[in-house]
């Protein structure tokens, strides 16, 4: 089945479409995907991972279409850091 792996850091992103096993799950396409040879320091025992934005455990099976998420770890609190304003459209 059709799979794709994503993750990203600042000046880099990376999407792969693979294909993997009817019963894969989570940590077995991104194994597969080669995403953690690319960034070695990524460690998935750190790491949350998900699945169209909702954070899942790395066991969770797969199903055909998904998209496996490797996410960064925050370093801003969102409620403490002030927004931005952004210049309105004139």
């Amino acid at each position: 089945m059709q799979v794709g792996v994503v993750y990203s850091e600042p000046g880099q992103q990376v999407w792969l479409s693979l294909d993997v096993p009817e019963e894969s799950t989570v940590v077995d396409a991104i194994e597969r995907s080669g995403i953690l040879k690319q960034f070695p320091h990524v460690d998935l025992a750190e790491r949350k991972v998900g699945i169209f934005g909702r954070v899942v455990k790395p066991s969770t099976a797969l199903k055909a279409g998904d998209r496996v998420e490797i996410y960064r770890p925050i370093i801003a609190d969102p409620e403490t850091v002030p927004r931005r304003d952004t210049p309105a459209d004139d």
